[in-house]
């Protein structure tokens, strides 16, 4: 039977620290779950298949209030994320649906903020690296149109809203 008193709640780790808190939760009995992503990192000499956490300095926790005080008393741990004044919690089916998406190959950009619609973006990564342009629509945050300022023109480009971020 499942206690009603459990949820999720997303807990902010220090920096780098995600892997090190998650395995020290789980060793005090704590459910915990901390999504991870595999990438390619590539150093000077090799390359290698690294997993990394999706959302940095985040992971969930499974717990009543009763158990608040033991999470933020683990090593790594900074805080609890707070939502209109409470401490978020969030719904199962968030967390499920979490795991669904990390489960298929897609890959998976992750961003922290909004661009709408005619605003303008400097262009992170690919040939047009360092561009400002004009967010003229999206498809599927993998095709996105642009209004480059220095040619007049809207080019539909074939990347990730993850490369280009609001000026």
């Amino acid at each position: 039977m499942i206690d009603q008193n459990y949820r999720w709640y997303p807990v902010y780790t220090r920096s780098r620290a995600e892997k090190k808190a998650y395995d020290e939760l789980t060793r005090k009995g704590i459910q915990a779950y901390l999504p991870l992503r595999k990438t390619l990192k590539q150093w000077s000499d090799r390359k290698k298949i690294v997993e990394e956490p999706l959302i940095k300095s985040y992971l969930f926790v499974y717990i009543s209030s009763k158990e608040y005080t033991e999470v933020l008393m683990t090593n790594g741990i900074a805080r609890f994320i707070y939502f209109s004044g409470k401490i978020a919690a969030m719904p199962d089916q968030q967390i499920d649906h979490l795991k669904l998406l990390l489960a298929t190959e897609e890959e998976l950009a992750v961003f922290d903020y909004e661009i709408k619609l005619g605003e303008k973006v400097l262009i992170k990564a690919g040939p047009f690296k360092d561009m400002v342009a004009e967010l003229v629509s999206v498809h599927h945050k993998k095709r996105i149109i642009l209004r480059l300022d220095n040619i007049g023109y809207a080019i539909e480009i074939n990347t990730s809203m993850a490369f280009v971020e609001p000026i």
